[in-house]
């Protein structure tokens, strides 16, 4: 539909009212309506259809203005450009890259190959850009023009896909490095006992058997460890329903984790006997590997400590400490990463899989409690679960 012109019709009649004025004080007519012609005139000139080129500028300006409210809140990061030159950012996206983008050169801004060969695509498409914000970010740089001069950027951020990736290679490449150990260990001793022909009683021999299944039961034990870290991986976001009376299942994983060998070592306090929401075989599990770990780490002949009470915060908590070595400050972040170990000649020697205090961990969390370490060299190791206590059992639910 066509512009059409402007009618000013306020100021006419101001010039009308203005002619009259005049000849009501003896003007010449002919100067009057000269002077009124020139002003209804100039009124129509100013007045008259804008060019094209400013009423598309116009037009564009309304609809940066409209993209702006609506991309504004947006938590991904989107960017509209205007022949390259950043004409919009978000607020996510002015996080991420500053607020000094909007304006500026997006090949400046992004400064990589794969970028600013996809800001020259026409139809636009997709490129991997790294280290926006830390060195170690991926993010997927989308285009979408949306005419000759206008395009659409959106930057997806995909670290943590990145990061699980990388956590599971790594994973697979440990769990393969700790179980090809043991193997070679029986491997190698099975051919040499085959080979040699002896008599199985002679001592070499009786050695031989011994480490074969000392490393087929560690062996055993990694592959156990493993199942149980996948289950419990697999239901973390599951959260346990059944309400148990702590103390007891408490005493009794520490018991059983002793056994009859290490039991007089225990100095098991039960201050209170909270109540919580839990998996009791899980529960078990982790005071199992706690009280374990203590006796095996603890020098020989101390105690090994076991205490529950309850935190400032009205959680429950359970202690276990023992009268060790103690763990260099710099170990102690680490502690619950898989495979991770402070000494491993003595880790594998004691028969650890170094997955025990990540097991630990994810139990932990999925129970909605909190882990924490605390050690001192040449005193010993101190480690606390903090779990939710709730004020009684649920009606039928108890363990």
């Amino acid at each position: 539909m066509e512009n059409r012109r402007a009618i000013p019709q306020t100021g006419i009649w101001l010039a009308i009212v203005t002619s009259g004025a005049m000849l009501l004080f003896g003007l010449d007519p002919v100067l009057v309506i000269a002077v009124a012609g020139l002003w209804i005139g100039s009124l129509f000139l100013v007045t008259g259809t804008p060019p094209e080129s400013r009423v598309k500028k116009d037009k564009k300006s309304l609809s940066l203005s409209s993209m702006q409210e609506l991309l504004e809140n947006s938590s991904t990061p989107v960017i509209v450009t205007e022949r390259n030159t950043i004409a919009i950012a978000n607020r996510a996206a002015r996080k991420l890259l500053g607020k000094h983008i909007v304006g500026q050169d997006a090949r400046l801004v992004f400064r990589q190959p794969a970028a600013i060969a996809l800001l020259d695509q026409e139809p636009g498409g997709q490129a991997i850009v790294r280290g926006l914000a830390r060195r170690q970010d991926i993010w997927r740089l989308s285009r979408q023009s949306i005419d000759d001069d206008l395009a659409v950027l959106e930057l997806i951020n995909q670290s943590a896909e990145a990061d699980i990736s990388r956590a599971h290679t790594d994973f697979v490449a440990n769990a393969s490095h700790e179980l090809r150990t043991p193997l070679a260990s029986i491997l190698g001793y099975v051919e040499t006992l085959s080979e040699s022909g002896a008599d199985f009683d002679t001592p070499t021999s009786q050695k031989f058997l011994n480490t074969i299944q000392r490393e087929a039961s560690r062996m055993q034990s990694l592959i156990s460890d493993l199942m149980s870290l996948s289950r419990v991986e697999a239901e973390k976001h599951d959260v346990p329903q059944k309400t148990l009376e702590l103390a007891s299942v408490v005493e009794r994983a520490a018991k059983d984790a002793a056994g009859s060998e290490r039991f007089d070592r225990l100095n098991i306090q039960l201050a209170e006997t909270p109540i919580v929401q839990g998996d009791e075989p899980q529960i078990e599990q982790v005071i199992r590997n706690l009280v374990d770990n203590a006796l095996k780490y603890g020098k020989p002949g101390t105690p090994v400590g076991i205490r529950i009470d309850h935190s400032r915060l009205g959680e429950a908590r359970i202690t276990v400490s023992d009268q060790g070595e103690g763990i260099a400050p710099e170990h102690v972040p680490h502690l619950t990463r898989r495979f991770y170990r402070t000494d491993p000649g003595r880790s594998r020697a004691s028969g650890g899989t170094g997955l025990g205090l990540a097991i630990v961990k994810h139990i932990v969390e999925r129970h909605r409690g909190r882990l924490d370490i605390e050690s001192q060299e040449g005193v010993g190791t101190r480690v606390i679960v903090r779990l939710p206590m709730v004020d009684e059992p649920t009606h039928g639910a108890k363990a």
